[in-house]
C-alpha cells in the first residue's frame, strides 16, 4: 500500500511539474500556419490517399527510421508529394524521399525535411 502511495505521489508531481511545459515544436507549429501545407490539406481523392498511405507504410516498415523519421508529415496533391518535419539525420532525411519517390504515381516530390539534434 505504501509503495502505491509513493508511486502515486511521484506520478502527480512529475506530471504537474510538466502541466506548464510546451512540446519543443510549438514554435514551428506556429510558423507553419496559413500557406505552409498541413495533413489537413492531403487531398480526399483516392490516388492520392493511396500514395500517402504507400510512403507510410513503407516509412513504418523501416526499422532503421527513428520515431521521428516515422512520424513526419506526409501530404500529396494531385500526385505532388511534400514531405515536412524533423529527423535525426541527414540519412533519415533522403531514405524517405527515396521512399517517397519509388512510389508508383508520385510526379514529385517537395521534401522539407528538416535535420535537427533531438535529445534521446
Amino acid at each position: 500500500m505504501i509503495k502505491k502511495m509513493l508511486i502515486m505521489s511521484s506520478l502527480c508531481l512529475a506530471l504537474s511539474s510538466c502541466e506548464n511545459m510546451q512540446p519543443d515544436n510549438t514554435a514551428r507549429n506556429e510558423r507553419d500556419r496559413g500557406a505552409t501545407l498541413t495533413p489537413g490539406d492531403q487531398a480526399e481523392n483516392e490516388h492520392d490517399r493511396t500514395i500517402t498511405q504507400t510512403i507510410r507504410k513503407a516509412i513504418m516498415d523501416d526499422a532503421a527510421l527513428s520515431t521521428y523519421g516515422k512520424n513526419i508529415k506526409i501530404i500529396t496533391i494531385q500526385g505532388v508529394v511534400t514531405l515536412r518535419g524533423p529527423v535525426n539525420s541527414e540519412n533519415e532525411k533522403v531514405a524517405i524521399d527515396q521512399k517517397a519517390k519509388a512510389v508508383s504515381g508520385v510526379k514529385s516530390v517537395d521534401n522539407q525535411i528538416e535535420i535537427v539534434h533531438i535529445e534521446k
